[in-house]
């Protein structure tokens, strides 16, 4: 029997909500095994895997996972759960990685929030939001002033993990450029083609769509 990941984003979500509560109940201990300590990547690299699930505080998660909720269905919609977890994963990773020569300590998803925000701004750069729920702007737009205000916040720091974020966007960003030229080849492909059969289709939805 073929194994078929059907959704990710609600699975990560209640992951997420279930290791936050643990984090509470279990305590600083708890925390401190799992979250990414810059001196310990090396001998302990799984760190930056399990980093991406702790989270601060409650408004921490809540942002987080509210920005998951909003723009994570959209995303996987456009190219399926199995290439919307590789980019989740793929971007927190490389992101907690980098942060480690910055931080000697970093928790959270942003890093990966932000990866998978990249992707849709490349897929689905005329999306239409409210940033701070009140200014209405495409998301391409809104994705320049996200990027400006974690480069400011490099030189005037506060506490939040700025260079994650942009490692992360810059992921999603090129990891969204690789999907855009998939499509490409997908679509010269089909269109030499007077005729599709069901092999073709069933091929482009397991592996090409976008």
């Amino acid at each position: 029997m073929k194994f078929e990941i059907r959704t990710a984003v609600a699975p990560l979500i209640l992951l997420n909500v279930v290791i936050f509560m643990l984090q509470i109940t279990l305590g600083r201990s708890f925390t401190n095994s799992f979250m990414l300590i810059s001196s310990d990547i090396f001998s302990r690299p799984w760190i930056l895997l399990t980093s991406m699930f702790l989270h601060g505080g409650v408004n921490h998660i809540l942002f987080n996972m509210y920005a998951l909720f909003i723009f994570g269905p959209m995303l996987e919609q456009r190219i399926g759960a199995k290439r919307f977890l590789l980019v989740y994963i793929l971007s927190g990773v490389i992101a907690a990685f980098f942060s480690s020569f910055f931080y000697k300590f970093a928790l959270g998803a942003s890093g990966a929030i932000m990866g998978m925000i990249g992707a849709l701004i490349i897929l689905m750069p005329d999306l239409g939001l409210l940033l701070f729920f009140v200014i209405p702007m495409p998301l391409w737009v809104a994705g320049i002033i996200y990027a400006l205000m974690d480069l400011f916040g490099i030189f005037f720091p506060s506490g939040v993990g700025n260079i994650a974020h942009l490692v992360g966007m810059g992921i999603g960003l090129i990891y969204g450029l690789y999907l855009k030229k998939e499509k490409r080849k997908f679509d010269r492909r089909f269109s030499s083609k007077k005729h599709l059969e069901s092999d073709d289709i069933e091929d482009y939805l397991r592996t090409g769509r976008i």
